[in-house]
């Protein structure tokens, strides 16, 4: 490692990776649940405008959106219908959900104040500790200012009136150095995460799981955007706590984790005068409502936290990425896989991200998994393998992407790794794994012996660190958590039922990969397979 701060990284991701064998500190902590914070922040003393909808605009198929060409350019100007579909299909509330399952919470969801709301994107234990601002400029639908997309309300609160999209720019521009891939845009998505909403269940290993969150959510994003025919930026180098300090957040407590451009292409009318809010110290002091009596930090969260911060090294060049790829190690048979299942995919990607939902307990052996089931869903998924260049027109996945086959029809038990390129699986090791899964999951809400397959996403972290600094831990984690929410979107088009997991001895999965030389890791994993046909459900979507 080059310096202490990506030393610090590397022990907490290192103890991410043995905390099924070593728990994490603070050892034997319980959650509160009844000072838990609100799923939900909220601004006291705003003005909300509300959005559109956000369902009913007409989308591309599941199918061209997993499989056909992404946009070759950034396609048609945004309008306030398609922001509203972004944000509504991607964070927004979008049902009601109170499945009978081998979750431990599932008791208490049919008491209201309980309820658990749904949405598009998937989210670690189903905390949603993300938050999205829109800072509008002059070009906009809005009147130039700072906003906080309500997910409660789907609507903006509005933070501040005035255009401080210079401000975004400046901040993105510090942090990325030349080309910082913002283009002409006249507005900015900027996507946050407070700790707090998170680290009160998950404790010090809140930062491993709010950063893949991040990756989920521009996943969703970027799916949404082809089904619009568009593509959207992930500017994630930055001036972090420039950026907090323009958006009125202590750093300590929530920070921004993502900028995405976009432009309206709408005339530019008169600029709002704005002050520096870095020379000022800051124009946003809207308090929120906080609902816990008592928050806390963990010492672990703040050090990694900190680490990041400090690492002030400008985004490498593009081409450092391609080094990063993870390669397929010599040797090895290969079975080629079927041609993906496209005519069997669902309707369009919104109604396809509306359906998607954890299959908490619900898998049965009884209906294997089939191989080209498997093999859509492993096409499908590797769209979301992108580090975006915005310099040049490159794509480089930053992850790989391992088969751990428990119950698939026409497949041996055992572990492979699956390439992309070829669309083949090449085995690592053949064995019975379905007693060795279930002894590796700590948790109860699943029964793997049950389950089709694992997928394991992994990533060269310790590469990553030394090539882009403490960041890469973010920028890496930001890719597993799209190719997570991309294998969801397959998963639910193709009608197999999903389960993105954390709790896996990484360690023991690592060795049946063939990981225990080199620094390729495995991060997170995604289960799949069919459900029981007599799983206990209630419909109750929003419109």
């Amino acid at each position: 490692m080059s310096d202490d701060r990506t030393h610090v990284v590397s022990d907490y991701v290192g103890s991410v990776f043995r905390r099924g064998r070593e728990p994490m500190e603070p050892i034997g902590f319980s959650p509160d649940w009844e000072d838990q914070p609100s799923r939900h922040k909220t601004y006291l003393g705003v003005r909300r405008f509300p959005l559109p909808p956000g369902i009913g605009l007409p989308l591309a198929g599941a199918a061209d959106v997993l499989f056909g060409e992404p946009p070759a350019d950034q396609g048609p100007p945004w309008t306030i219908d398609s922001l509203a579909a972004l944000l509504r299909l991607s964070y927004g509330v979008l049902d009601r959900r109170l499945r009978v399952s081998w979750n431990q919470d599932s008791h208490v969801r049919v008491l209201y104040p309980e309820a658990l709301w749904g949405r598009g994107t998937a989210s670690g234990g189903g905390m949603y500790p993300l938050e999205v601002y829109w800072v509008a400029g002059a070009g906009g639908p809005l009147t130039p200012g700072v906003y906080h997309y309500s997910t409660a309300h789907h609507s903006f609160e509005r933070l501040l009136a005035g255009d401080l999209t210079d401000q975004v720019r400046a901040a993105c521009e510090s942090g990325a150095g030349a080309g910082a891939g913002l283009g002409e845009a006249d507005g900015f998505l900027v996507v946050t995460v407070r700790f707090w909403k998170n680290s009160f269940k998950y404790n010090s290993f809140c930062y491993h799981v709010v950063t893949q969150d991040a990756g989920a959510l521009l996943g969703s994003w970027e799916l949404i955007a082809r089904g619009m025919g568009r593509r959207v930026n992930r500017v994630l180098w930055f001036d972090d706590e420039r950026l907090d300090r323009l958006l009125g957040l202590d750093t300590e407590e929530e920070c921004a984790l993502a900028v995405v451009p976009l432009s309206f292409g709408l005339p530019v009318g008169r600029r709002t005068d704005s002050a520096d809010p870095v020379d000022r110290g800051g124009l946003i002091d809207r308090p929120s409502f906080e609902r816990s009596a008592r928050t806390r930090t963990f010492e672990q969260i703040e050090q990694v936290h900190r680490a990041v911060l400090a690492d002030r090294r400008e985004r490498p060049e593009p081409a450092v990425a391609r080094g990063l790829v993870p390669v397929a190690r010599a040797g090895g048979e290969d079975v080629v896989l079927p041609e993906p299942l496209t005519d069997r995919l669902g309707p369009d990607v919104g109604e396809t991200l509306r359906s998607r939902r954890t299959s908490f307990g619900s898998f049965t052996r009884s209906r294997p998994l089939r191989l080209d089931e498997l093999a859509t869903v492993l096409a499908g998924t590797v769209s979301g393998q992108r580090y975006f260049s915005d310099v040049v027109p490159e794509e480089v996945g930053l992850t790989g992407l391992y088969v751990l086959a428990n119950r698939v029809s026409g497949l041996p038990s055992g572990t492979y790794r699956y390439d992309g390129s070829g669309h083949r699986l090449r085995v690592v090791s053949e064995m019975p794994l379905a007693e060795k899964l279930q002894r590796s999951y700590y948790l109860s809400n699943y029964n793997l012996e049950q389950v089709g397959a694992v997928l394991a996403i992994s990533g060269r972290w310790r590469s990553t660190l030394d090539a882009y600094g403490s960041r890469g831990y973010r920028v890496l984690n930001s890719e597993v958590g799209a190719v997570a929410q991309t294998a969801y979107t397959a998963a639910a088009a193709l009608g197999v039922g999903c389960g993105a997991v954390l709790g896996f001895d990484n360690i023991a999965i690592d060795e049946w990969a063939g990981l225990e030389d080199g620094d390729e890791r495995t991060f997170l994993f995604v289960l799949l397979g069919h459900e029981r046909a007599d799983s206990a459900d209630f419909d109750y979507w929003l419109d």
